[in-house]
């Protein structure tokens, strides 16, 4: 396995960041920070060549910065996911695969973002879903929006939800929601509405932004008018088909969707509610683009975009009745690639725009690179620095991106892509014994239908990557840590 980050280091290294404290008068020499992480989205985008997404917002500001194409998540499932991205850690440095346990239940001292943006004299702020866990790192935020419960606004739904509390079942409501209300009547509406007044507040400061937008995470719950920007019937279905020879675990029973009124809990969905929660899907990436554009009109409004760069992610990728499944929870390729955009502060004399990348980057690369990019001292980090592909979009990468996940604590899937190819071992979790293999190939397209491993004729591909992957997984490294102290 790659050098393993020990806790003593980070301890050490936020020490070092006190002692040297900034002072909180502003220096021009460093941007703020504005990152819109969404949850749930795959690269479902216009400018990532959707031909049914309506993104205009998201797309303007791709035609402003650097737009990644292999980008990718270390995990498939939010609350590691996000840890990983705020503390510049992997989930098996961590530790922490589950939505579970929050990371400082287990990791008291690791350096996370908001913490060395704090001590170098920025104000941070936190708006609706960053963190899984609001409770982690809640006092390190200057400006704190906790992430609110879901809004129902169509009153059937309301009337549902309600009926299902007076006879104790599940109050958890129908899957979709579609009311003629305003935007902030839900969620992301208000998220954005709240970041518009911090920035107003804070356009004299430093800082670090993080708006965490909710959808398109279930249920898929949008104002009407964005259902309105769609015709449901001009959906395809996606084929229901499952990869062949894939390992048992491969794919879940899709539990996360199955919680929702109206969903039923077994067999494959029908055309007419497939078809429905594509379109939802759709409209909730459309209201969530919506968004997006007011906090970006607003940064143009405040003269604050010329030293504000502005970062765009999803925490996994997502299933939308591919293989017959839905939602995350897999080493697929649908699942951990992420759509990524990095467009730098106007002011910034290299900036690049309208470019797209083709290197292997991950989630992971965010802390390393915001810390590189703000003048920071470095911090021990799994990730590695981006801004020489944001500066040169064209420059080779890294070899490889790799993601974990696991099935139960005896089992995990460890994974790795080099930009065509996706391996994937799935191991006993303390011997690292191979239980099963996959390899599937990948050219511009998320699906693949039929693993590969064992064919003679892609042998030499096979155990091309299965280096590769060891050089971050080894076989002869010790038991994938299990939540309860950091990996030494």
């Amino acid at each position: 396995m790659k050098k393993i980050i020990v806790v003593l280091l980070l301890t050490l290294a936020i020490t070092s960041c006190k002692a040297q404290k900034t002072t909180e008068s502003k220096d021009s020499s460093q941007p703020n920070v504005l990152v819109f992480y969404v949850d749930d989205l795959r690269a479902e985008l216009g400018c990532y060549g959707s031909e049914t997404a309506i993104t205009p917002n998201i797309d303007q500001l791709a035609s402003d910065g650097v737009l990644f194409n292999k980008a990718y998540t270390q995990q498939a499932i939010c609350a590691p996911s996000r840890m990983s991205t705020l503390t510049g850690l992997r989930p098996e440095t961590l530790g922490i695969y589950s939505i579970f346990t929050p990371l400082r239940k287990v990791h008291k001292d690791v350096v996370s973002m908001p913490q060395l943006f704090n001590k170098n004299g920025y104000k941070t702020v936190s708006i609706g879903k960053v963190y899984h866990h609001s409770s982690d790192d809640k006092k390190e935020w200057s400006v704190y929006y906790g992430k609110e419960a879901n809004t129902y606004n169509d009153p059937k739904n309301i009337a549902i939800i309600e009926q299902l509390k007076k006879e104790g079942k599940n109050p958890k409501g129908p899957a979709f929601d579609a009311a003629d209300v305003s935007d902030e009547a839900y969620k992301d509406g208000r998220a954005a509405k709240y970041a518009i007044e911090t920035l107003e507040k804070l356009k004299d400061d430093k800082f670090l932004m993080f708006v965490g937008l909710s959808k398109p995470h279930l249920p898929f719950n949008a104002p009407k008018k964005y259902w309105d920007l769609y015709d449901k019937s001009k959906f395809k279905i996606p084929s229901r088909e499952k990869p062949e020879g894939i390992y048992r675990l491969s794919l879940t029973k899709w539990g996360e969707l199955k919680g929702y009124h109206g969903i039923p809990k077994e067999g494959d969905l029908d055309d007419n509610l497939t078809r429905d929660l594509i379109y939802g899907y759709h409209a909730s990436i459309s209201y969530i683009d919506a968004q997006i554009g007011k906090v970006m009109q607003t940064l143009e409004d405040l003269d604050l975009r010329k030293n504000t760069m502005i970062v765009f992610m999803s925490d996994h990728g997502y299933k939308i009745g591919e293989y017959g499944a839905w939602c995350k929870h897999s080493n697929m390729e649908i699942d951990t690639r992420v759509p990524l955009i990095i467009s730098r502060e106007t002011n910034y004399k290299k900036r690049k725009a309208g470019k797209t990348s083709d290197a292997l980057v991950e989630n992971v690369d965010l802390f390393s690179t915001l810390v590189d990019i703000c003048g920071f001292e470095a911090i021990p980090s799994d990730g590695k620095s981006l801004v020489p592909v944001i500066d040169n979009p064209k420059q080779k990468w890294d070899p490889i991106a790799t993601s974990v996940y696991g099935r139960g604590k005896k089992i995990m899937g460890v994974t790795a892509t080099d930009g065509k190819w996706r391996y994937t071992e799935w191991r006993d979790a303390k011997t690292h014994a191979i239980l099963g293999a996959e390899l599937f190939e990948h050219k511009d397209n998320l699906l693949s239908f039929v693993n590969l491993s064992g064919n003679k004729k892609y042998q030499e591909v096979e155990q091309r990557m299965k280096k590769l992957l060891e050089t971050q997984f080894s076989r002869n490294d010790q038991p994938f840590l299990q939540n309860d102290q950091p990996r030494r």
